[in-house]
């Protein structure tokens, strides 16, 4: 079933001089104007388009690419202010609506960029945002182990650390110490799941915890040193910043892993730097 606020496979049920109409099932016909349509679309042909409410609330279809979904949680930039409330550049032609009510803690502010929820209004039906982004998170049970890989929407930043969204769903944290990379608000990234606390919060991490991190890392190294005629200018005693910048962990994640390839022979070290073995 074709759903408002995502992408959809349509089939092409006919065809206008302004357009192309898409069978949305229980929506009925949509209409993918001419500006959006590939020039050697058929009848029965399908197509992968988003829908939603244009500025008279038809629904309607384009290949555009939206900054999100409903559902999703995104950075929008604030292009417009009117009694209205705000409206943000969500990449389509419409802008998305994000009214007083959902605004937090204060109004928003034409050019500035904030986090923003989207999701369907019950009242009018229409595609909204809001920036009360405690009211849509932990409504559930956390149903995550340690370990477990999670994708992650990066918040504000505390004093403990930075912020999270967790799989759309929840509120993690990653602390301070394990901040190994700047991150900003808006950034999409993979992370792990460090700790589910009794309390239900969540620590974060972004590597791989335990062992399966060293083994990504071993290989990460072999690689690179193959790549490099078998010699790399690091070792232990190499900065930390150095290190990041080479393999993007931790320094002790790296020692760790060049531990590893020492007792498996894979490696020696030398001046200057680690080396293939022979």
């Amino acid at each position: 079933m074709a759903t408002l606020g995502q992408f959809n496979t349509l089939r092409v049920t006919r065809r206008k001089d302004f357009g192309v109409y898409l069978n949305a099932g229980e929506l009925g016909e949509v209409l993918l104007p001419r500006s959006q349509c590939p020039t050697d679309l058929e009848i029965g042909e399908s197509i992968r388009v988003f829908l939603y409410l244009d500025s008279d609330d038809y629904l309607i279809a384009t290949t555009a690419r939206p900054h999100a979904c409903v559902g999703d949680f995104a950075m929008l930039r604030v292009a417009e202010v009117n009694d209205t409330g705000a409206f943000m550049d969500w990449g389509l032609s419409k802008q998305l609506l994000v009214p007083y009510s959902e605004q937090k803690p204060r109004p928003l502010t034409v050019g500035k960029r904030y986090l923003v929820h989207l999701y369907i209004d019950a009242a009018s039906e229409r595609i909204v945002g809001s920036t009360r982004i405690d009211r849509f998170l932990d409504k559930t049970p956390a149903d995550y182990k340690a370990g477990d890989a999670v994708d992650l929407v990066v918040a504000n930043r505390t004093e403990l650390g930075q912020k999270a969204i967790i799989n759309q769903q929840h509120w993690g944290m990653v602390f301070q110490s394990d901040l190994l990379q700047p991150l900003y608000p808006g950034q999409r990234i993979q992370g792990y799941i460090k700790e589910v606390r009794e309390d239900g919060k969540i620590t974060l991490s972004l590597q791989k915890p335990g062992y399966g991190r060293v083994i990504d890392t071993t290989e990460k190294i072999l690689e690179m040193l193959s790549e490099q005629d078998g010699f790399l200018p690091v070792h232990d005693k190499s900065s930390p910043d150095t290190i990041f910048q080479l393999f993007g962990i931790s320094k002790k994640a790296f020692k760790m892993a060049v531990g590893a390839l020492l007792k498996q022979g894979k490696i020696e070290l030398c001046a200057g730097g680690i080396r293939l073995t022979r």
